[in-house]
């Protein structure tokens, strides 16, 4: 069972993982030999230097995160952390062997390459999600899962939950999977639409769609969603504007929030996501440009919540869409946003309690 009141912290009890000697000195995802300590009282952005667009991210029971990212590294890397900021490089879910390619009704026989996983704990099952699509041929995009016992892998591909025409929405990909009161929702949608439908997961991970209960949340705007629940407001986190372009990206960060989970969402003005509008969580600044698709938001032991990111650095644009961390704020009527609205350079760091 997943716990998500009152911060929607993912854990997995069942599983034992071990924890990092806070001593021992570790290789950070940049290649920079650190200390593994969970102490630290300032950062710098990116914590991860390396290409690892689309980040999802869960916080197991110990206290460990673990951060999954898209396929500028094949086969979607995976990072731990017990603060975080100091990112380790732990292995890939798939291999060249496991590796998933299906996808269905594509005449052109190509295979597909695996974009924005999502990570979540499922009846004890590390279940990751994941898109695999074409650039520019958005009805064989297909959304696929696989299934681990330890959040390190191996992953095992369950095949599919469904395709565009399965569903009829162009461009299905970016899902995110969601529980409440035991039932469990896959959100998803890429610039055609942002939809919700519920899921039936049985206890060997079979899972099902109903199809039946598929509703639109958000206009055609938006990708890369997510639903974070705090004080009776379910918030839409999604990313407008262009992704990849490097220094002319011109991705943000923005959110809406509803008293349902089926909406309708709404900005502060009470318009509609259905009709794109939104709040600017995060944009572009005079460093980063390309701020988007924001892994589900992580708490710190404090409950401080921080949301980690991807973005463009201006002076490194080869390094392509690296990892921001920043922290997320609630102004008085409770909306979230990153201070100034735009990346941190420094700042003070999570507040994460030394391992017993």
């Amino acid at each position: 069972m997943m716990y998500k009141f009152p911060y929607y912290v993912l854990l997995c009890t069942s599983l034992c993982v071990a924890c990092n000697n806070p001593g021992a000195k570790k290789e950070a995802a940049d290649g920079r030999q650190v200390t593994d300590t969970n102490i630290r009282t300032t950062y710098q952005n990116p914590v991860i230097r390396i290409a690892a667009p689309d980040p999802t991210a869960l916080r197991l029971a110990d206290g460990t995160y673990y951060l999954y990212a898209t396929e500028d590294i094949r086969n979607l890397p995976i990072f731990k952390s017990k603060n975080l900021v100091d990112w380790e490089e732990v292995g890939t879910a798939f291999t060249d062997a496991t590796r998933p390619d299906f996808v269905d009704n594509n005449p052109e026989g190509k295979k597909a390459a695996i974009w924005a996983p999502d990570i979540q704990c499922i009846k004890g099952k590390y279940v990751l999600t994941y898109s695999l699509a074409e650039w520019g041929n958005h009805w064989i995009s297909t959304i696929g899962y696989a299934v681990s016992d330890s959040p390190e892998g191996p992953f095992t591909p369950k095949g599919k939950l469904f395709n565009s025409r399965d569903v009829n929405v162009e461009n299905s990909i970016d899902q995110f999977l969601y529980e409440e009161d035991g039932k469990y929702y896959v959100l998803w949608g890429s610039f055609f639409g942002i939809y919700i439908m519920e899921l039936d997961i049985a206890d060997d991970m079979t899972i099902t769609p109903k199809l039946e209960t598929k509703k639109q949340l958000a206009g055609n705007a938006y990708e890369g969603i997510n639903l974070w629940k705090k004080d009776g407001y379910y918030y839409l986190f999604g990313s407008i504007g262009s992704c990849c372009e490097g220094e002319k990206s011109t991705y943000t960060t923005v959110v809406a929030r509803s008293e349902s989970l089926f909406g309708p969402y709404i900005n502060k003005s009470g318009e509609k996501m259905l009709d794109n509008a939104h709040e600017i969580v995060v944009h572009k600044s005079n460093r980063f440009v390309g701020t988007g698709h924001n892994a589900l938001l992580q708490t710190d032991d404090e409950g401080n919540t921080w949301m980690l990111y991807h973005a463009f650095e201006l002076e490194n644009v080869g390094a392509q869409r690296q990892v921001l961390l920043d922290r997320i704020l609630w102004d008085k009527d409770g909306w979230p946003y990153i201070e100034n609205q735009q990346p941190s350079d420094e700042a003070a760091a999570p507040v994460i309690k030394s391992p017993q």
